[in-house]
């Protein structure tokens, strides 16, 4: 699909990897509508390239609502006629054992990371299967492909969204919208401070600065820049590619993880780390 001209939707699209697609996009000669619950950063960010010649809207939403991903749609048909490319972008994480997650995180965590995929996927994808053109991004994560410890809610949500990604493109085939699952591993994001954005009642304190270098070590990786992840996808799109791997490592750990599933081994640790 090609991308002049063309109109897109990206949720999480105030900061990091949502930030960088819309930049991407709008340099691509797309109109963007972007969509956050960060009203402020988001109306920055929107300022931002609107001054830079870009088309942009920006649209309060909460993605674990499906009324509001619904009034997203229709707010960008209105502005724009159509739209060509979703992202489901947004995403949250906690880093608790899965035996201390309250009840209010895991609804929190699959609320923004599966539901508001899903959400999008009813809200789009029938315009785009009735207009026989289209592509949906989903984000998921390296978190969605292999294991490690006490990020369990946040790899339960990604596997999810590799899941539904994977069976959306089988359902999609021949309608002329296509699909990709962007699985990426550290990139220089918020992610990692995504408490700030939960709901006051969950309790969760105000997350620390996040000192990269540390989460690079324990990795054994380098962090990404948003804006390579970002041309990964634009690259995906125009070439109708499922899969987007944005580190080489991660098919490394993949093909330990088959290994051990091949071999009914338990899961363990991944390399590196």
């Amino acid at each position: 699909m090609q991308l002049d001209g063309r109109v897109a939707v990206v949720t999480g699209a105030a900061s990091g990897i949502g930030r960088a697609m819309s930049e991407r996009f709008v340099a691509e000669g797309m109109s963007v509508v972007m969509a956050d619950i960060d009203d402020e950063r988001l109306t920055a960010v929107a300022e931002e390239l609107t001054a830079a010649g870009g088309t942009v809207r920006a649209v309060h939403c909460d993605v674990s609502d499906p009324d509001q991903v619904a009034a997203l749609r229709d707010e960008a048909v209105e502005a724009f006629g159509t739209v060509h490319l979703l992202c489901n972008n947004a995403g949250v994480g906690s880093a608790t054992p899965n035996h201390r997650t309250k009840p209010g995180v895991w609804q929190w965590v699959v609320g923004v990371n599966v539901l508001g995929p899903a959400y999008g996927v009813s809200a789009f994808a029938p315009l785009m299967i009735e207009q026989g053109e289209g592509h949906i991004v989903n984000t998921a994560s390296e978190a969605g492909l292999t294991p490690s410890p006490v990020l369990g809610p946040y790899h339960a949500a990604k596997y999810a969204v590799v899941g539904l990604s994977e069976s959306l493109a089988l359902e999609l085939e021949g309608t002329g919208v296509g699909v990709s699952c962007l699985c990426p591993e550290l990139v220089e994001t918020l992610i990692f401070e995504s408490g700030r954005s939960a709901p006051p009642e969950l309790g969760i304190p105000a997350p620390a600065p996040v000192d990269l270098r540390q989460i690079e070590q324990w990795m054994n990786t380098v962090a990404m820049d948003p804006a390579d992840v970002a041309a990964d996808v634009a690259y995906a799109v125009k070439a109708n590619r499922f899969w987007i791997i944005t580190h080489q490592v991660t098919q490394e750990r993949l093909k330990a993880r088959n290994a051990d599933l091949e071999a009914g081994r338990k899961p363990r640790l991944p390399a590196g780390r």
